[in-house]
């Protein structure tokens, strides 16, 4: 055997167990993207024929474009939603398991708290909990390197956009307290 066929697996301890219980099967998501889909087609519709979806003496309206891409986001999520509906008397698949939503939850709820975070205590210090925050608890790395990767990481970016390109990022008290 040469060395260019074999093949070196490496195991994932932190994947997904295999047996782990079914949270949703795709043809439900399918159904409930459908829907919400077609429910901003007819928001954006609606909208969009209240601004003005038609022609005028000086060419379309401001709402006439945006209308018609509406109308057919909501034909195209009423044909998936048909077609999901068909298709639902067949097998359906899994679409994610409890162990994997977990995964998946342990990276939403963290950035949507840097959302929040961001209105409060500005961009840069949610940045330093966000990166130091995953790189502890998710990469498992030392906490001195979490928290030096995530103070040069948002010193950098603060030189960047702050001082080189002057560009005006959500601030606070921190940037604040050194005059920024």
């Amino acid at each position: 055997m040469s060395q260019t066929d074999l093949e070196i697996v490496v195991d994932d301890p932190t994947a997904p167990e295999e047996d782990s219980p079914t949270v949703a099967s795709s043809g439900t998501v399918e159904i409930i993207v459908c829907l919400l889909l077609l429910a901003l087609a007819a928001i954006l519709g609606y909208d969009n024929w209240r601004a003005g979806a038609s022609w005028d003496s000086t060419g379309p309206e401001p709402g006439y474009f945006p209308f018609y891409l509406s109308i057919i986001l909501g034909g195209g999520s009423l044909y998936g939603l048909i077609a999901a509906l068909l298709a639902r008397r067949a097998a359906s698949e899994t679409f994610v398991t409890r162990a994997q939503a977990c995964r998946v939850l342990a990276v939403f709820v963290p950035t949507l708290l840097f959302c929040l975070v961001t209105q409060f205590l500005g961009l840069y210090v949610a940045s330093f909990l966000l990166i130091a925050g995953f790189m502890r608890l998710i990469g498992k790395i030392a906490l001195w390197k979490s928290l030096l990767t995530a103070f040069l990481f948002t010193a950098i970016m603060f030189v960047t956009f702050d001082i080189a390109f002057d560009v005006i990022m959500p601030k606070g008290p921190l940037e604040a307290a050194f005059g920024y």
